[in-house]
């Protein structure tokens, strides 16, 4: 952590990129590329990094068009949300080309900002299945807080129909979207459960031990299991 700490709110974006220079680990570039993720440096540094810059819109606008992917996810640590634009948000997530960068900006960016519902409309039927799965990745929030918003049974026609041949990221998405669907709306959990099955997405995905597989029916009876069990 010793080159975290020359790290300062004044600290240039030159200077910051040598520290993050320093903190990258070859080996995790190599398990990170697995993912579609062309970074090496542990997110836990790269957040000691952003505690140590504190948050910062202009600077993380320039950390952000140095179009590097540890850069960028520093940037997302430290920007203000609620200072981006509609266009400028619509640009960065068609600029979020890699998984954990556009992950990060869904989540740490237009979830907290007033835009997030035009933008996930705008983004949900993009003809860029990467650009689509974040409008996707939106909507899961939706389903949950402002499921009134959705045609939940026209979700689950869309997801039905395309979701077995879509391409991977949006795959993911729309699955997530379709285990949040069953998890949380018991009246159509029957339907979510039986397509799941139909479907076979995420089936035979490697899970770890202790932790809940992707695959829909799975996920949906776990999580209900859970929340069903006695405080």
């Amino acid at each position: 952590m010793a080159e975290i700490s020359v790290i300062t709110p004044a600290s240039s974006v030159e200077e910051i990129q040598t520290v993050l220079a320093g903190l990258h680990d070859e080996r995790m570039l190599t398990v990170n590329l697995k993912q579609g993720n062309d970074y090496g440096v542990n997110l836990t540094k790269l957040r000691a990094v952003a505690k140590a810059l504190k948050s910062n819109q202009e600077l993380a606008i320039q950390l952000w068009n140095t179009q590097e992917t540890a850069t960028r996810l520093l940037a997302l640590l430290i920007c203000k949300p609620k200072a981006f634009s509609f266009e400028q948000l619509d640009v960065m997530l068609r600029e979020s080309v890699v998984p954990k960068v556009q992950d990060w900006f869904v989540n740490y960016v237009v979830k907290k900002s007033k835009y997030c519902e035009d933008l996930r409309v705008l983004w949900f039927s993009d003809a860029d299945p990467v650009v689509a799965s974040a409008g996707w990745e939106l909507t899961v929030m939706q389903v949950s807080k402002n499921p009134e918003m959705l045609d939940l049974s026209g979700l689950l026609d869309t997801i039905e129909t395309q979701m077995k041949d879509a391409p991977e990221r949006l795959q993911w998405a729309m699955n997530h979207t379709l285990a949040e669907i069953g998890i949380v709306h018991p009246d159509l959990r029957e339907r979510a459960l039986a397509i799941g099955e139909r479907l076979q997405v995420l089936a035979d995905y490697p899970t770890p031990p202790g932790c809940t597989s992707p695959f829909a029916p799975s996920w949906i009876n776990e999580i209900v299991r859970r929340q069903e069990q006695p405080a």
